[in-house]
């Protein structure tokens, strides 16, 4: 099992950017493929970039495409999800999920089987 923490978000202008990071405590999260999320107030939570465990494969949401870059150094037991060109529309908490079933994308949240507590990132216009 595998403890989750995320870090990095705060208020930003629009076009800005913000890296966040998802770090694991038991050094770990190697074994595990993570994923990004996302849930705005009064919205559901919301897919956003995903990295398998090897690093070799990454996906993103068509939202965040060319704009977004999720990375992983696991000898740092970390992954990151640079977001550049930043838009008030990506004002949500972030959440980094991990999945035991590695090497296989998904962007469904019940296929995650752990999570971290959430970061905010706003975006003011």
């Amino acid at each position: 099992q595998v403890q989750l923490v995320e870090s990095g978000g705060g208020l930003v202008q629009a076009g800005g950017s913000l890296r966040l990071s998802c770090a694991a405590s038991d050094r770990t999260l190697s074994n595990y493929d993570i994923g990004w999320f996302r849930q705005a107030p009064g919205k559901e939570r919301e897919f956003v970039a995903a990295i398998t465990w090897s690093g070799s494969n990454t996906y993103y949401a068509d939202s965040v495409k060319g704009r977004f870059t999720i990375s992983r150094v696991n000898a740092k037991n970390t992954v990151y999800l640079q977001m550049n060109s930043l838009k008030a529309e990506d004002t949500a908490v972030y959440y980094c999920g991990a999945k035991r079933t590695r090497g296989t994308y998904s962007h469904q949240m019940g296929t995650y089987d752990y999570w971290g507590q959430g970061t905010q990132v706003t975006v003011s216009s």
